[in-house]
């Protein structure tokens, strides 16, 4: 009786986690006797029951780390990477950490001089749109100089423009209430990149001789955590961004919210995407919103295979709320989910005394590129534009739990090649079709998709930290790509299918072809 209600318990939870619309087993699952010889658990595709088309580009962000410079010896590696990728939705970003690297104008206009300076900024930003050629791009200059804000007392910057510095978004309130100087800076920054300079408070001309195309300007970065804006306040300087850079490019579409936290803020959504609290012409072209699973500061990383799936499935019910709300109030708007991945409590530590970098387990790359995988394969059923992996290149004492390289010798990690394989064998115009697997034994995610060309693909991904067989029918003499931890920092490993069956080894990722 102890065992029945035992696995009564389990089958309840198992229930639940599958009502959240992954179909996914979450709970591990221990062996019993005999258990190895069993059959592998089988997956039922039905290829002519389409769900739905999806529009979803995987993608990544690039943020600007001193790695990424001229003067770094990984330099040709990081760009080279981002140029591999090919990847429409890239979205670049010169952030906080390094003012001299992210802000153009570091200290307020006089009525004698100004501070312009791009020297640092410009080898960073050319070589973007050098190695990115995909299109469409999105731009992020999200940092606003410390200045324009009302603070008790200047805000300071190291002289070091590669030393990172976690205080710099002071203040709450603008000097400006108008917000014209807001809206004027970042005008500026855009002409400087597409009409080949601008002319500065004190009329004097910017000659930068670039012409580059944007096609996007996202409009701050984590408004709800950088500089603590109200929706209404974060509303206002969208508005008053976007007014200033339609006049200097009007075809630039641009990118709102970029929130940090999807869950405690559902006013954000309720209020920005309401046309009512916009001024006239002011348009809505795609939002933006990020995600990262966060293991606790006590928690055995054995645990993690658990706390971090669990988590991303939560945010994929959260990402349906969203999608509700956009859908009601503003449906032409699209949706961007540009920063994905896994933050390991040490990187929280970051900038404290006696923060010292250690080591990850072996494992815990493979499992944060499942969990992008996993992101994928769900918010492409709900309508979702583009994903994108956080971020290229982040070294420690800069979040470097989310890097997609190794800092130390310019190696692309699992997070990496994970992506590429989803990129180069999944993208907006394929058919997701119904896909039947639901183990008690092992849990694995399964989805299967059609391409334009009528290509049958299957992602499979194994969210735990141990091995399993699965059966797709109809796949011998097909072909398996996989990334895991044997393929390590290489390109993603390739078997031809003799069997229906399908080997992953812990917290694989991998695409079958059908035959």
């Amino acid at each position: 009786m102890a065992q029945m209600k035992k696995r009564s318990r389990k089958v309840l939870l198992l229930l639940q986690l599958v009502a959240t619309g992954m179909l996914v087993c979450a709970v591990g699952h221990a062996s019993t006797p005999g258990e190895e010889s069993r059959a592998p658990q089988s997956i039922n595709i039905d290829w002519d029951n389409v769900l739905c088309i999806s529009k979803t580009n995987a993608t990544l962000q690039a943020v600007v780390t001193p790695l990424m410079s001229p003067d770094s010896p990984l330099h040709g590696q990081v760009w080279s990477a981002l140029k591999d990728l090919n990847a429409p939705f890239v979205r670049y970003v010169p952030w906080l950490p390094y003012p001299k690297l992210a802000v153009a104008e570091l200290e307020p206009p006089t009525k004698e001089k100004t501070s312009w300076d791009f020297s640092l900024i410009d080898p960073y930003t050319t070589q973007f749109f050098e190695f990115n050629q995909q299109r469409p791009n999105i731009v992020n200059f999200s940092t606003i100089p410390a200045w324009m804000f009302k603070t008790d007392h200047p805000v300071t910057y190291p002289s070091d423009q590669n030393k990172p510095v976690w205080n710099y978004t002071q203040g709450n309130e603008l000097r400006d209430p108008s917000r014209k100087e807001l809206g004027d800076y970042f005008a500026r920054l855009v002409s400087w990149y597409t009409k080949g300079g601008f002319n500065d408070e004190l009329g004097h001309w910017h000659a930068s001789g670039h012409q580059f195309h944007i096609d996007y300007w996202e409009v701050l970065n984590e408004p709800d955590l950088e500089h603590q804006l109200t929706p209404e306040q974060y509303t206002q300087n969208y508005d008053a961004i976007v007014s200033a850079i339609q006049r200097v490019q009007p075809d630039i579409k641009f990118v709102g919210l970029a929130l940090a936290d999807t869950t405690r803020e559902p006013e954000y959504f309720e209020y920005f995407l309401n046309p009512k609290n916009h001024k006239p012409g002011i348009p809505l072209d795609m939002i933006s919103y990020h995600f990262y699973a966060q293991p606790a500061a006590d928690e055995d990383p054995s645990a993690w295979q658990y706390s971090v799936f669990d988590q991303a499935a939560r945010f994929v019910n959260t990402v349906r709320y969203i999608e509700s709300i956009r859908r009601r109030l503003s449906p032409t708007t699209r949706t961007t989910i540009n920063e994905v991945g896994v933050i390991l409590p040490s990187d929280l530590l970051q900038g404290t005394p006696g923060y010292h970098f250690e080591p990850y387990p072996a494992f815990y790359w493979n499992l944060s590129a499942a969990e992008f995988a996993l992101l994928y394969g769900e918010v492409s059923k709900l309508g979702i534009d583009a994903i994108g992996a956080s971020a290229l290149m982040q070294p420690p004492g800069f979040f470097p739990s989310v890097s997609m390289m190794n800092w130390e010798n310019g190696n692309r990690n699992a997070r990496y090649w994970v992506s590429k394989l989803i990129r180069d064998n999944f993208t907006s115009g394929d058919k997701i079709v119904n896909t039947d697997f639901f183990s008690m034994q092992h849990p694995v995610y399964a989805e299967g998709f059609v391409s334009p060309q009528g290509k049958r693909k299957v992602l499979l991904i194994n969210l735990r930290n141990s091995d399993v067989n699965v059966q797709i029918p109809g796949s011998k003499g097909g072909l398996e790509q996989f990334v895991d931890e044997v393929t390590g920092e290489n390109p993603p490993g390739t078997a031809p299918l003799g069997s229906d069956t399908v080997s992953l080894r812990a917290f694989s990722v991998a695409v079958v072809s059908m035959p």
